[in-house]
């Protein structure tokens, strides 16, 4: 769109899109192949014995390398949510979602994901259905390809 400044100075408004790859690495591809088989792995802190999903390669708090690998709970707690009204470039899906904190069983750390499996219209409702400290547990999608959305979502047990 063409549009023009007080100067007369003329502006144009467009939208870029650079198409990337994204190299997943080692840990990251292995976390991943785990979705296809329905397992949540994390990794473990030889260290500090801290377990961290999604894994990783280092602790970022000890900065020790971590290549224990643990298969850890589809179960979880909700830590903190947030509905989302509005879209956004790069969102998971099509709004309204719940974005959550979720930690999972057996893990030290918060594990980001969606809330999902009822009606999420009416905000009042959605707060006595997910309160914090609720419960939820994963929920796979038939079809698994080896990425974050291989879980459909969260739902409240």
């Amino acid at each position: 769109m063409l549009t023009y400044d007080k100067r007369g100075n003329a502006i144009l408004e467009a939208e870029a899109r650079i198409p990337y790859e994204l190299a997943k690495g080692p840990t990251w591809s292995k976390f991943f192949k785990g979705f296809k088989d329905k397992k949540i792995l994390g990794t473990r802190c030889p260290k500090c014995n801290r377990v961290l999903v999604p894994a990783r390669s280092f602790c970022p708090a000890c900065f020790v390398d971590m290549d224990e690998w643990v298969e850890v709970s589809q179960k979880g707690v909700i830590q903190t949510w947030v509905r989302t009204d509005h879209a956004y470039f790069g969102m998971p899906t099509k709004p309204p979602f719940i974005h959550s904190v979720i930690k999972l069983e057996g893990t030290d750390c918060g594990f980001i994901h969606l809330i999902g499996g009822f009606e999420i219209g009416d905000i009042r409702e959605v707060r006595k259905i997910i309160p914090t400290g609720k419960t939820v547990k994963a929920v796979w999608n038939t079809e698994r390809s080896g990425c974050i959305m291989d879980i459909k979502y969260f739902e409240p047990v």
